[in-house]
């Protein structure tokens, strides 16, 4: 008699469990999707979504800190130097690095954001965009016009909280 119990006690444990996986399906059916069809309804990416590195070419110095620290070397950087007018008056002639070539080849590129992390210039941030693929990997080479144009759609940082220290000089 103790074995026909243990048997209708393993029953009811299995239809309790089977019953109580139907109640979470049938819940879920009825709730509306919320699945997005791509192509046709686009979500804004989140607030600090990282797409695509962009490049503010104004404040690039050519110092290669991004291209050295790349685990993946998949940053090139051409210049050269330029002798420019002293700032001052009697001051002395200055010479400045002009950036020729900045070119991040998204074929490789792990998206690690080393580069944007070491930039002391601030020439570098992450921009929401996404879609940017290409038929041929030959294309995912990007240069520095290209990486220009995304930096317009970089976001606005967001103001510091009260108490945070701002890098810098100090």
């Amino acid at each position: 008699m103790g074995n026909n119990v243990s048997k209708k006690d393993a029953f009811a444990k299995h239809l309790k469990g089977m019953l109580g996986g139907l109640r979470v399906t049938l819940r879920t059916m009825l709730k509306p999707a919320v699945t997005v069809q791509y192509p046709h309804e686009q979500e804004a990416p989140p607030t600090r979504a990282r797409g695509v590195i962009a490049l503010l070419e104004e404040n690039c110095t050519v110092c290669m800190l991004c291209a050295r620290q790349c685990p993946d070397w998949c940053i090139y950087i051409e210049g050269h130097k330029e002798k420019r007018p002293a700032r001052r008056e009697g001051g002395k002639d200055r010479t400045v690095s002009v950036l020729d070539r900045f070119d991040i080849d998204y074929a490789l590129c792990m998206y690690c954001g080393i580069c944007v992390e070491v930039c002391p210039f601030d020439a570098l941030h992450w921009s929401p965009e996404f879609e940017y693929s290409e038929s041929s990997i030959a294309h995912l080479l990007h240069d520095k016009d290209k990486l220009g144009e995304w930096e317009a759609t970089v976001p606005v940082a967001e103001p510091l909280e009260i108490g945070a220290e701002v890098k810098g000089k100090k």
